[in-house]
């Protein structure tokens, strides 16, 4: 049986006030890995884990400070002592009781055979006992996962991972709560890093669980910290993304999906420009992939179309936005007005630029839908109805 040395790995034990739980998680542990491989870090807690730490301060590696700074903190002071003592894997494991410690083996063996890969230990969020909180957190969190990185994870919140530290040690971390899990793995995911996961079980007891997750302030700052990944990967992870030779394939194969008549796809290109061009810059993709995915549109042909506005083509759009508007406010359309056009030109001219932009993304969408169909119906039939 392959053991953490195979994988050059170590554990990371974040705590913060689990005292009902700790000893035993860490006893459990030390039955599986050696105790030296083992890195605690004590999130200022104010219990008495002071004192059940000093039980194995003389056997594992501690990391201790006395002001609590959050869960996403305390993993990154792990990451760099882990770091700092050479190891190359680093298993993440909570410290409330969850967890089943002898599930490590598995995620051992997945990090084995998938070098390099961040391994994530996938809890059955259906089984009884689950809070449904944290299912709904879960589904959410998976959801913006999947429209930030374009992959299908099945649980993007477990906290029972296995990180390869190379990517990690130049990566400069701005969060400190329970949201660093999530930006750790989208920018690992936008560094082309491979994600794997692995069925774990998982136990959810009510008496001998406590759980620092404030539904309120947490999930707010978890809905600022995907709208900030939202809007960077609009501007550079799907730019980037569409020009690579496997995203342009996948777009060949979702073009000619014999399955999906014409009219669908030609929809999907059609609303992907009008979304793109409407000035709802930052919440474009927002607002529209839930829309695409509602009304059962083709979602990679709409987010293809959609990246209409990727940065090269901004100033394209601004420009023609605002002649539009020009004719609506002005009742004229005298391009040597916005030859010089700045970022001040467009402040003076909001409203003109606001009413351009929207009858320019209407013209797109019905321009663009008229076009995609009239071509598609050229090299395609549409699927017989049964």
């Amino acid at each position: 049986m392959l053991t953490i040395s195979d994988i050059k790995g170590c554990v990371i034990i974040p705590t913060y006030n689990n005292d009902k739980t700790l000893r035993r998680v860490v006893q459990e542990i030390m039955t599986i890995v050696p105790q030296e491989v083992i890195i605690i870090v004590n999130d200022g807690s104010t219990d008495s884990t002071n004192e059940i730490l000093k039980e194995f301060e003389n056997k594992i590696h501690l990391v201790n400070y006395k002001e609590n700074k959050g869960k996403g903190y305390a993993l990154r002071k792990g990451f760099k002592k882990a770091i700092e003592l050479g190891f190359e894997n680093a298993i993440t494991i909570d410290s409330d009781g969850q967890h089943y410690p002898q599930d490590i083996p598995l995620l051992i063996e997945k990090s084995f055979e998938n070098k390099g890969a961040v391994i994530m230990g996938s809890r059955n969020m259906q089984q009884d006992g689950i809070p449904q909180k944290s299912s709904f957190g879960n589904k959410f969190s998976n959801f913006w996962f999947k429209i930030e990185t374009w992959i299908s994870l099945p649980d993007t919140q477990t906290g029972f991972r296995v990180y390869p530290l190379a990517p990690i040690k130049n990566m400069y971390l701005f969060t400190n709560k329970f949201e660093l899990e999530i930006e750790i793995i989208v920018r690992l995911a936008w560094r082309q890093i491979k994600f794997v996961p692995v069925s774990i079980r998982v136990k959810y007891d009510p008496e001998e669980r406590v759980s620092h997750f404030r539904p309120g302030r947490d999930f707010f700052r978890i809905s600022v910290l995907n709208s900030l990944l939202v809007t960077i990967a609009l501007l550079y992870f799907y730019p980037k993304k569409l020009l690579s030779i496997d995203t342009l394939k996948l777009i060949k194969q979702e073009a000619i999906k014999p399955k999906e008549s014409n009219f669908k796809k030609a929809l999907s290109i059609g609303f992907g420009f009008f979304m793109g061009i409407i000035p709802l810059w930052g919440f474009q993709l927002l607002i529209g992939i839930p829309l695409a995915v509602l009304f059962k549109m083709n979602k990679v042909l709409f987010i293809a179309s959609a990246n209409i506005s990727i940065p090269p083509m901004i100033p394209f759009i601004i420009y023609l936005s605002l002649l539009t508007g020009q004719i609506f406010i002005h009742g004229n359309f005298e391009t040597n007005q916005l030859l010089d056009f700045s970022s001040e030109v467009v402040q003076k001219n909001i409203l003109q630029y606001f009413i351009g932009a929207s009858v320019l993304s209407i013209i797109a969408f019905i321009g663009g839908f008229i076009i995609s169909y009239l071509l598609l119906s050229l090299v395609r039939k549409d699927p017989i109805k049964h």
